[in-house]
């Protein structure tokens, strides 16, 4: 029987994990993309300006971490976005569809009592590494 490999993903253009967690793990051809959240690599903090700057920068985060999987936001299959007030909704689907293109990935979408260091908005990704074909039904 072959052994199926685990491969940790992390990059320095993304924030340290705030946790013991990291950044990704690839597993054959799928990668698990943790949460996500605001913070500016450099100041490990929270970055100014409220839930739509949050969500840029989660998103673009997210974005590195796929590159340094070899995969890109067109891979991702599955996201889970955790916000703070669900009222934020509306705000974070416009950033969302700045990086996210159709055919989107399927996703869902949690209120939630507290997010990690205070965050408004988190995401998590679900993509595959390799190549992708898309057929519609």
């Amino acid at each position: 029987m072959s052994s199926i490999v685990r491969k940790v993903i992390n990059t320095a253009l993304a924030p340290k994990p705030v946790g013991p967690y990291n950044q990704a793990v690839q597993v054959g051809h799928t990668l698990y993309v943790s949460g996500v959240v605001g913070l500016d690599k450099d100041t490990g903090k929270l970055v100014a300006g409220g839930t739509v700057a949050e969500a840029k920068q989660v998103l673009k985060t997210l974005g590195h971490i796929l590159e340094a999987a070899g995969t890109s936001y067109s891979n991702v299959v599955k996201t889970t976005v955790l916000l703070n007030d669900m009222n934020d909704f509306a705000s974070v689907n416009e950033v969302y569809k700045e990086f996210f293109k159709e055919p989107y990935p399927a996703r869902v979408a949690y209120q939630v009592g507290k997010l990690p260091v205070g965050a408004s908005v988190e995401i998590e990704a679900i993509a595959i590494v390799g190549n992708l074909e898309t057929c519609k039904m």
